[in-house]
This record gives structure tokens, sequence and C-alpha cells, in this order.
């Protein structure tokens, strides 16, 4: 009499759980075994895709049955294409099951392999049930691209969203809270903080967001994240971005400004952020240079008899290392240099005003020139066009220039409607300026009340370089234009007060026309300023 081993396997997890299937296969072939005598040996029951041998069970009984030749002869299914429905596979693996001792047969679809022209029915009974698979994928995959070019986004949601079906059985995403306002911020957090991206995706999680790091990474370049759904290239069609039907998180040029700085980072162009997470006792790590060998300074604490002292120290061969208490206490002196005297921030506070004022013509100005190069854009398509009709250039030239453009225009499209919208909003110029001025005044304390992630940023927007402090004094090449100002403008008030005459007495004290943005931030509200003005004459002040 002849052993078997019984091979039952269903398509999805749903018939698995039901047993339907899985029940009416054992008894098709139990009941054979018993009209043929043929003795069962084991049961083998698998509920994994049928598109490759990658399956847990089948695995197994492979194993054993190269251990363990001899101790059966058949494997019974019901058709072939519970055995596979990959023809390629297919052939490979009963020639593996034959050199084992054991002959393959579909029960329903009889085929004695030894006979020649029974291979040509079997590469059918294999073959049509590949070719189903691969009808269905496609309308699968058909299906999905349309729902796409109707703005629907398929698949699991971002984070920041959560997966929902409507009314009509239609899936889409919605915003999900609080992980949307976790994204949001950490968006915002790159483009104005110091710090690199690792960094501030480990805020955010310390925060609440629920997101990896490679997730977060996958966001930062995704679209949907503006309200465009990105429709990839496929056969002829080039590859291009629908309006989707879900709620933007953020615009469309914070996207594109996270865009030219990740761009910027991975060719070297843009300084990198922060990347270190610091102890509450060592606010400074990261920002330090070794006095020695210029290299960035870490930070540990030692244990001592009864507790620990930290210290900032290198990690070369120079050894340096100081105190950190030390350190911590000489900032905070080089910070109060950096608050502006009595009746300065009056003057401050008239220069935002007037810039407020000023800032619709800004507006205007700024209007005309995205338009112009818009146009501009516009008119290099049109050129390209021609030249392509007049076979000047070739083809896939021309697709370069246009895809360059309207990358180009995409871009400064997004930056001209946030000038629309800006252009509706109301902004309590007078009370938000008071605001920042009174955390400006206070900057000492701001900072010594400040949690961990407050420390840093105030030292981030006004040390914009990484500084040395050599245990007496603090040495740094570049510092951030406000704060530099406010610090000649204290020095010279100073230098008048004790009536001490400058070298430099008869040369001018207008500081160069540049832009800065000097940031200001509480424990319960943070906020910024960002200005940019000609000059104020510092020996008049």
């Amino acid at each position: 009499m002849k052993i078997a081993d019984l091979y039952i396997r269903v398509s999805t997890e749903e018939q698995a759980d039901k047993g339907y299937s899985q029940r009416d296969q054992k008894d098709v072939l139990t009941k054979y075994c018993e009209i043929n005598s043929i003795i069962v040996r084991d049961i083998i029951f698998e509920d994994h895709s049928a598109k490759t041998f990658q399956r847990p069970q089948w695995i197994k009984f492979l194993t054993q049955l190269k251990k363990h030749k001899g101790k059966s002869q058949l494997l019974l299914f019901t058709k072939w294409d519970r055995f596979s429905r990959n023809a390629s596979d297919a052939y490979q693996m009963i020639s593996i099951l034959r050199k084992n001792g054991v002959e393959p047969q579909a029960i329903e679809q009889p085929l004695n392999l030894n006979i020649p022209e029974n291979k040509m029915m079997l590469a059918v009974y294999l073959t049509a049930p590949e070719i189903e698979n691969d009808r269905r994928a496609l309308n699968v995959k058909h299906g999905m691209r349309q729902a796409k070019k109707e703005g629907r986004w398929m698949g699991t949601a971002p984070p920041g969203y959560i997966n929902k079906v409507n009314e009509d059985g239609k899936k889409y995403i919605a915003i999900s809270e609080p992980q949307a306002t976790y994204i949001k911020w950490a968006f915002k957090k790159i483009v104005d903080g110091p710090y690199c991206t690792k960094e501030v995706w480990k805020m955010a999680r310390e925060q609440g967001l629920s997101c990896s790091l490679n997730s977060f990474w996958n966001a930062l370049r995704n679209v949907c994240y503006y309200g465009k759904i990105k429709i990839s290239a496929y056969n002829n069609e080039e590859s291009y971005l629908v309006q989707g039907t879900h709620e933007p998180l953020i615009s469309e040029s914070l996207f594109y400004d996270i865009q030219d700085l990740l761009n910027g980072r991975q060719r070297g162009q843009v300084q990198k952020g922060i990347a270190i997470v610091s102890h509450d006792r060592l606010p400074l790590r990261g920002f330090l240079k070794c006095p020695k060998c210029n290299r960035v300074l870490t930070g540990s604490a030692s244990k001592g008899r009864n507790q620990y002292y930290y210290y900032y120290h290198c990690l070369s061969v120079c050894g340096w290392r100081l105190q950190a208490e030390k350190v911590n206490t000489a900032f905070v002196l080089e910070l109060k240099k950096f608050i502006p005297r009595p009746g300065i921030s009056e003057l401050y506070k008239e220069v935002i005003i007037d810039l407020f004022k000023d800032d619709r013509s800004y507006q205007q100005e700024e209007r005309k020139r995205l338009i112009s190069k818009i146009t501009e854009n516009n008119n290099r398509i049109t050129k390209a066009r021609e030249l392509l009709l007049r076979e000047a250039i070739e083809p896939i030239d021309y697709k370069s220039i246009r895809k360059e453009a309207e990358e180009t225009i995409l871009k400064f499209e997004a930056k001209l409607n946030d000038l629309i919208n800006q252009g509706k909003e109301t902004i309590e110029i007078d009370e938000l300026s008071n605001k920042a001025l009174e955390k400006l005044e206070n900057l000492d304390l701001l900072y010594l009340n400040a949690d961990n992630g407050a420390k840093r940023d105030i030292i981030g927007s006004i040390f914009t370089e990484k500084w040395s402090y050599d245990g007496t004094q603090h040495r740094t090449n570049k510092i951030n234009e406000a704060a530099l100002l406010i610090y000649q403008i204290n020095r010279q008030l100073d230098a008048k007060k004790i009536r001490i005459r400058t070298k430099n007495r008869n040369q001018s004290g207008f500081v160069h026309p540049i832009g800065f943005e000097p940031m200001t931030y509480g424990l319960e509200n943070r906020c910024s300023i960002q200005l940019s003005y000609g000059c104020i004459n510092g020996t008049k002040v």
C-alpha cells in the first residue's frame, strides 16, 4: 500500500478561520485515499498565498521530507492551483519532490507525468490560475490608480492621518489628533530650528508622536501633507500630482522649503543642525567646540563620593574638559550682554511696527516677482515646445526642460498663494511685539526657567555657529545679526557711560543692511518675529 501526505491550502485567512474550504478539501482527499487503499501519513494545512512557495507549513514539510526520505510516496491535493499559482516555481518544486521520492498529484486533475503529452496539460493547469492572479492584480492596480486620480489616498494612512470609510463604502483619510499637531510642529521645527531631522524626530517623540524614524523621513517627502496625491509614471503616462480630497496639514510653500533644506543637506550646501540630545545639566552640549583641537565637545557625568559631577569634555587626545556648572554660569553672564538696555526696546518696537506697515508694499513687490518667475518658466516650456516642433531638440530634452520648469512653477505658485493668504490675515502687531520684547528684556531669566529644549532653542537662535569657551571667555565667528546689533549698541552705551573714546570714532556707526530672525521663547507661549530692514545708527541710539 502507498503512503501519502495530504496538502490542504486556502487562499485567504478568512477562509482559514471559517474552515469551510479546508474541511471540504480534507473530506475529498481522505475519501479518495480510502477508496484507493492509500495510507494517510500526515495532513498539512496552509493558509498562505500560492504565488510563491515561501509558506510556513510548506517549508516545514519540505524540511522534514528531506530529513526522512522514503516515509511517503505521494503528495495529494485537490487541484493544481492548491499546489501553486506560479508555473515556473511549480516545475522547480515538482522536480525537488520527485528527487525525494514523492510524486505530487491533484486528485481532481489527475496526470501521469511519466507520459510526455501530459506535461502540456500540466502547463495549462498551472498557467491558468497564474493568469487569473495576474489579471486580478492588474484590475486592482488600475482601480487603485483611478482612485488616486480622483484624489483619494490609497493604502495605510501616513502619520497624522487615520483611515476611515464613508457611507458609500469608499475609503479615505482624515486628520488624527494629536498626531497631526505633532507632525505640523515637527515640520515647522525643521525649517525654523537649528536641529537636524533626527533630533526633531526625537523631540516630537517626547511630545507623543508615534512614528518611526523611517516613517518620519518618508513623511517629509510626502506630498500628501500639503493636500496632493502623486500619480506614479505608468506605461507612457508620466508622473504628476493631483489635488487630494483630504485636508492638508501644512502649506505648500512650507513643504517646498523642507525639500530645499533636505536637498541642500544632501549636497552639503546647508550647515547641518545640532544632532545631539543633551542632559538637563548639559544644555550646551553640541554647541561648544574644544579650544585646543576645535572638535565638538560632548558632555558626561563622573561619579564622585556622594554625587555625580558633570563635565564638558573633548573625546580627542587633547583631553580638555571643564566643569559644566562653571560653563553654564559663564554662558548666562554672556547671555545678559544680548539683553537690550533701557530705551532700546521702545526703538525696536517702533521699527517693527514701521516694518509691518511697509509689509504690504513688500508683498506687492514679491507678488510681482513671483508672477514674473512663473511667466518666465511658462515661456521656457513654450520655447522648448517650439524647438521640439522644429526638431531642434530631442523629445527627451524637451521632457527634461518641461519637468524642471513645471517643478519650479509649483514652488513659486505655492509661495504666491502664501502671500495672498498672509494678506488676508489680521495680526495684532502691537500686542505681539510687546510680548516678544518682554521676553527679550528678560532673556537670562527666560533661559534659566526654561526646559532643556527651550534652552537649546534660545542658544541656537543667538549663536548660529558653534563656539569655544576656554574657561575665561567665549569665542565665536558668527552670531545672529539681531543679537549682534543689540550687543554692539550695549557696548557703545557702556563706552559713553564711562566716557571711553573709541578708536574708530570717525567711522560710520551704521550697520550693513542685512536680514535677521530674532527668536524669543517662553515656557508656555513661544513666538518668533522675522525682520529684514536697512540700518540703525548705533552711535545716536
